[in-house]
This record gives structure tokens, C-alpha cells and sequence, in this order.
């Protein structure tokens, strides 16, 4: 059977509005192409045969042995004069049609008006129909009435394109409907399973994925617990796989946008009937379907209904610089692709840690400054008011480098701190998914709470050394502090002096921040679940929030104890002992020191590493058979080849290939790709 599309990489198309939804190729470039690949001469024109146009340019039906009958028709969608010659003018024009909304039904249409006139008689159907694939494997009764009615008792009637739209859609209804028909020679309204499978497998194969060919469709007892399908079973089955869409939107209504949340049959009947006209039966064969693939037990997610939804030639896309497969299936996921997998995530996590530590220093240091300042000691001298005063002097005193003392030593260190934190967080998020690739809120808390505790081990000497560097400033016609002398006057012991309070801190940071995160994330996802990089910003801002603001105290202790005295300041034994000096010299208030300081820098911090990672891993994409980042995948409204792959398939012809596809998975227009046919 012919198929047109490979799993070659897909790009977003541009979009212009009022235009359709490609940019229309400019005709100059249009014509050097056209000329590259037009090997006949005419009166002086230049023109494309049918084999240039098919094989050459779209790249379809290499063999040596391929289907002439099929090529041709493919070709006479282009060439309206139905000369068996392509001009410059019909290959502009066919590429403005790929341009509009409606392509593949105007697509559809030009396949069946063989002879160019804008109208469809029913010789001109039943002749390209007959060459299909389908109707060579099961004919379709020409004389039903329900083509009688569309094309009128005499079949003499002219179809118009909007009305051939609606035939071609209703059509492939009818020749399910017509195969049913067929089988159940009694009229008893029931077919057996293995006429089922047949029909299925034949006349509705555009509907079936994977999943549902291998573990229901091929799978023994099935459907309806007997060995036969009623004509309402068979109705609803199909009625289903083609609304999958709706399906979704469904779904969606009743969790409110989350694709985690399990949903009862009873909730789903509850929102289908304030949103649809999906019937009881429909919804019972999805639950069972469902069960059967993913045994979900009477509930379901999101990605049990992406499982059965049938592919369509729209491709969930986004755009990629390199893409590599590590693995062809999750089976094949060893230990090794596994710790590859993880030291691509940590490769990562550095660059976007650094960037996103660079982005935020400046607020870093002035928090840094304002928790170190002291009342209440025998000094007793506020140097800053506020955030915004200590920024002012910073400046004024140190100039503006005086904003990333210590951004050197910061970004050794916060490269691998980073990177493990989001390489752990995935890692045990990973670990925790079930088979549906869902996760409970305590399992995102844990996974947080781990990768917080992984990284105290970057986290404190790095700390410690930034902070020192930091203060160092406040001290007027002070020596000069070096990140090597701090170091070595330190030891390797003295580096991970307040690594409990760090630990106080970053557990409990991580346990907020991933899983706010996470929900934030889904939440701003759009229909299809896509995340465009402003919402993922936007989330990390706002998860950083929550996490920022309620572990302060445990920033402030830490603070206090990584940081030297001066004479007269009060000195530290210990998390315990920080505090009941804080609490008895400065109050309650003490504890809450750099707030506001530390969720403006926190918040943005982690939200452009987050953006960082996530995009970088799109754009980087290595897929080792494992999960990859939830709403990574865009959906659009027109897909177009890899221009590596087709360079020569600009403007409307970068989607010509998936638009050939659909007359397949749409309406299941299949063509032979050989001569004869193969052998099974």
C-alpha cells in the first residue's frame, strides 16, 4: 500500500495572516527550481513530465518497478490542462493552493476532477477510485444509493468542490458501513471478530496506531467479550476513532486542563454531555480500549488517549538544530544509555546554569549584603536602608563590577550545582513515572527533595567563597579578597562550614520548586499541551515564588554562619546556636533578611535556567528512549519537511508531502505504490 511520509524531522511553518498559513515562495526562486527539474521543451517552454514531478521533485516512488497509473494521477493534480505536462504556471499555481487552509480537500478534489473542468462527474470518481488500493482489496458498490444521491439517480449530476468536500468525507463512512454490510450475509445486524479485524484492518487501517493494531485489533476475544460485533458496537467503535480530537478536548474540560488527573467514565459521560454528542457506548468502548492497552483500571490519563488516536498528516513538531535517536525503542534502554542519557541532561543543566546564575548575580549579592548586615551587635551602624539603597551604594562605592564580585568562583561552581539539581530532579522523576508516564504530587516532592540534597555537595563551597568575595566590598580601603586566599584560608573542612542550614535551605527549596514548577507549566500549556518558552518563564518565575520567600530563614542562619565576623559582631556555633542568638539579639524579623531580595533574584534565576534547559533540550534533542520535557512537542497548523532533507521544497511545496499523506490518513486514499503486487 502506498505510503508517502517518513519519520524525517519536522520544522514549524511560518505563518502569515490573511495568507494562508505558509509564506507563498517568491517566484523568481520558484522558477530557478522549477527549471532544475523540467526536462521537456515545448514551443520554446520549458515543462515537467509527470515522472520529473512525482519521482524527482517530491521524491516519491523510487523503485524501478513503480505504479505509472499511480504517478499520473498524482501528477494531474498539478497539471490542469490535463496535457500530461507540468508548465511554470500550474506548478506556481499548485504551490498557491498548498498555501490555503483547506489544501488537502482542494488536493482531494483535483485528484478526482481528472479532466480540469471544476466539477466532478461520477465516471471521473468511480474511475480514480477503482485504482486504489482499498477498492482493489474490496470493491465498492457504484450503484448504492448513497451514491445515487450525490451524484443523482442517473449519475449524471455535476459535483461542485464543496459538495465533492462533504461526499469525500461522508464516503469512507459509507464503504465501512458498505463492508459490514457485506459480511453479515444474514442481515442479522452482527459480523464474527475475524470479519471485524478484516474490515478493520483494510477499509478503517488509516485509524489504527500501533497500539491498537497489536493489542486489540490482532488480539484474540475481542471486542464485546464474543466472537461477534453488532452493527451499533461497529458504528460507535469507528465513530470514536475518528473524533479522538474531541476526544481530548473532552477530557481536558474535565480536569480542568491537567493531562495527569484520572478520570472516571462517569466524569468523562458528565463532560461529554456538556460539551459533545459523544454517546454512552462510544465512551464504553474508550474505557475498554484504554484497559486493554494500558490496563487503567476504570481510569484514564491524557496518554491513554493520545495511544489510540490515529495519526494525523499534522505532526507534532517543534524545531530542532540536531536531532539523534539513541536507542529505537524504550526496550533498548540499557545502564550505559542511561548515564549517557544523564551526562547529557548534566552537560545541559551547566550552560543553563551559568546563565542563568549570570543573569541574576547583581540582586544575588545585594541579598548577600543585606542578611549580613547586623542590629543590634555592639556596631550597631545600618549601612543600607533597603535593597534598592545597598544596590545604589554598590555602585556608588565599588562601580558597577562591584555588582559580580565573586561571579568567577560563582559560575566554577554553579555550572555543575545546577546541573546536577535538574539532572537528579529528572532522573527520580523518571524513576517514579508509572507505565502511562503519570506521577503523584509526593513522588514530584521527593524527586525536588532529592535533587536539593544532591547538590549541598557543590552548593556549600561555592556558597561560602561567594559570600565572603561578596562582603568583602563593604569593608572601605580593605585588602583586596581573592577566591584562592579564601579557599586556602578555609581547608577543604572549612569549606562546608553551614552545610547543615545549606541542607535546611535547598530541600525544602526543591521539594517547593519543581513541583510548582511542574503545575504551573502544565497549566499554562496551551490546547495541545505545547509550552512556548514565554509560559515556561513565566512558571519559573512564579514557582520560584513560594520557594524562595518560605526557606529564607534557613538562608539567613546559613548566611551568618558562612560569613566572618568582624570585631564586635556576634559569632556562631552551629545551625541551633545561629538561631537563638538571632532570635534573642535581632527578633523574628532578622529572619526574613533579604526576602524580598532573595525571591527577585531566586525567582528570575531559576526560571531562566529552567527556559535554558528545556529549550536547549529542544533544540538538542537526543531522544534514550526515556521521558522527555512535558509540552516540548508543538503541534501546528501545517508541518513542513527538514529543508536539509528537500531544499528545493519552498513556500506551499514544504508541505506538499504531508498534504499527499493525508489523501491517506484522512480519507484513506491509498494508491499502489508498484506495478503489480507484492507478495504478502
Amino acid at each position: 500500500m502506498f505510503k508517502f511520509l517518513s519519520n524525517s524531522l519536522i520544522t514549524q511553518a511560518s505563518c502569515q495572516e490573511g495568507a494562508g498559513y505558509l509564506k507563498r515562495a517568491d517566484s523568481d526562486r520558484l522558477r530557478e527550481i522549477f527549471l532544475k527539474y523540467a526536462s521537456v521543451d515545448k514551443n520554446g517552454e520549458k515543462y515537467i513530465t509527470s515522472e520529473d514531478f512525482v519521482r524527482k521533485f517530491l521524491g516519491l516512488f523510487n523503485e524501478d518497478d513503480y505504479n505509472k497509473e499511480s504517478v499520473q494521477l498524482i501528477a494531474g493534480i498539478v497539471d490542469m490542462d490535463k496535457d500530461g505536462f507540468i508548465s511554470f504556471s500550474e506548478f506556481q499555481a499548485f504551490e498557491a493552493l498548498l498555501c490555503v487552509p483547506d489544501a488537502l480537500y482542494k488536493t482531494a478534489f483535483q485528484l478526482f476532477d481528472t479532466n480540469g473542468n471544476g466539477l466532478v462527474t461520477f465516471d471521473e470518481f468511480a474511475d480514480v477510485m477503482k485504482k486504489t488500493a482499498l477498492y482493489k482489496k474490496l470493491p465498492f458498490n457504484m450503484e448504492s444509493t448513497f451514491v445515487r444521491l450525490y451524484f443523482g439517480k442517473d449519475k449524471k449530476r455535476l459535483v461542485t468542490y464543496p459538495e465533492f468536500s462533504q461526499f469525500l468525507h461522508d464516503f469512507h463512512e459509507e464503504y465501512g458501513v458498505e463492508a459490514f454490510k457485506k459480511r453479515d450475509i444474514n442481515g442479522s445486524g452482527f459480523i464474527s471478530a475475524g470479519d471485524f479485524k478484516e474490515i478493520m484492518l483494510s477499509v478503517k487501517n488509516h485509524l489504527l496506531t500501533k497500539e491498537m493494531k497489536t493489542k486489540v485489533i490482532e488480539a484474540s476475544g475481542f471486542p464485546q467479550g464474543e466472537r461477534k460485533i453488532s452493527f451499533p458496537y461497529y458504528m460507535a467503535f469507528n465513530s470514536l476513532l475518528n473524533n479522538m480530537e474531541l476526544i481530548k478536548r473532552v477530557y481536558l474540560n474535565a480536569t480542568n486542563g491537567h493531562r495527569t488527573q484520572e478520570v472516571t467514565k462517569e466524569e468523562f459521560l458528565h463532560s461529554a454531555q456538556m460539551m459533545s454528542q459523544i454517546t454512552p457506548l462510544e465512551v464504553d468502548i474508550l474505557f475498554t480500549l484504554c484497559d486493554l492497552i494500558h490496563h487503567s483500571n476504570g481510569r484514564i490519563v491524557y496518554n491513554d488517549l493520545n495511544t489510540i488516536t490515529p495519526e494525523q498528516y499534522f505532526k507534532q513538531v517543534t524545531r530542532r538544530v540536531a536531532e539523534i535517536k539513541a536507542v529505537s525503542s524504550p526496550e533498548e534502554r540499557s545502564i550505559l544509555i542511561q548515564i549517557l542519557e544523564s551526562s547529557y541532561r548534566f552537560t545541559l543543566g551547566s550552560f543553563a546554569g551559568a546563565l542563568g546564575a549570570t543573569a541574576v548575580y547583581p540582586i544575588d549579592l545585594v541579598k548577600t549584603r543585606m542578611q549580613n548586615q547586623r542590629t543590634g551587635s555592639f556596631i550597631g551602624e545600618v549601612a543600607y536602608r533597603n535593597s534598592w539603597d545597598c544596590f545604589k551604594k554598590v555602585i556608588r562605592h565599588e562601580g558597577v563590577f562591584g555588582l559580580y564580585r565573586g561571579l568567577v568562583p560563582q559560575l566554577i561552581g554553579v555550572a555543575p550545582e545546577k546541573a546536577i539539581k535538574l539532572t537528579v530532579n529528572d532522573l527520580v522523576r523518571d524513576k517514579c513515572m508509572d507505565k502511562n508516564g503519570n506521577l503523584t504530587l509526593y513522588a514530584e516532592i521527593i524527586a525536588g527533595a532529592c535533587a536539593g540534597g544532591s547538590q549541598v555537595v557543590f552548593t556549600n563551597p561555592l556558597e561560602i567563597v561567594k559570600i565572603r568575595l561578596q562582603v568583602a566590598g563593604e569593608i572601605a580601603g580593605g585588602s583586596k579578597v581573592r577566591a584562592w586566599s579564601v579557599v586556602k584560608d578555609l581547608g577543604l573542612f572549612g569549606l562546608y562550614k553551614g552545610a547543615k542550614a545549606c541542607l535546611l535551605r535547598d530541600v525544602p527549596f526543591s521539594a517547593i520548586y519543581f513541583p510548582a514548577y511542574a503545575h504551573c507549566k502544565a497549566h499554562f500549556a496551551d490546547e495541545n499541551g505545547y509550552n512556548h518558552p514565554l509560559t515556561l518563564l513565566a512558571a519559573g518565575a512564579l514557582a520560584g515564588v513560594p520557594a524562595a520567600s518560605l526557606v529564607t530563614p534557613a538562608d539567613v542562619i546559613k548566611t551568618r554562619l558562612q560569613v566572618v565576623a568582624r570585631s564586635g559582631q556576634t559569632t556562631y556555633n552551629g545551625v541551633i546556636d545561629a538561631t537563638r542568638k538571632i532570635w534573642a539579639e535581632e527578633g523574628a524579623r532578622a529572619f526574613w533578611k533579604g526576602a524580598v531580595a532573595r525571591v527577585f533574584r531566586s525567582s528570575p534565576q531559576f526560571a531562566v535556567t529552567l527556559v535554558t534547559y528545556e529549550i536547549l533540550q529542544r533544540l538538542f534533542y537526543v531522544d534514550f528512549g526515556g521521558s522527555r520535557p512535558a509540552g516540548s512537542e508543538l503541534t501546528v497548523a501545517t508541518p513542513v519537511e527538514e529543508a536539509k532533507k528537500k531544499p528545493h521544497h519552498i513556500g506551499g511545496y514544504q508541505v506538499a508531502t504531508p498534504i499527499l499523506t493525508g489523501l491517506e490518513t484522512k480519507f484513506g486514499i491509498s494508491l499502489p505504490r508498484f506495478s503489480y503486487p507484492k507478495a504478502q
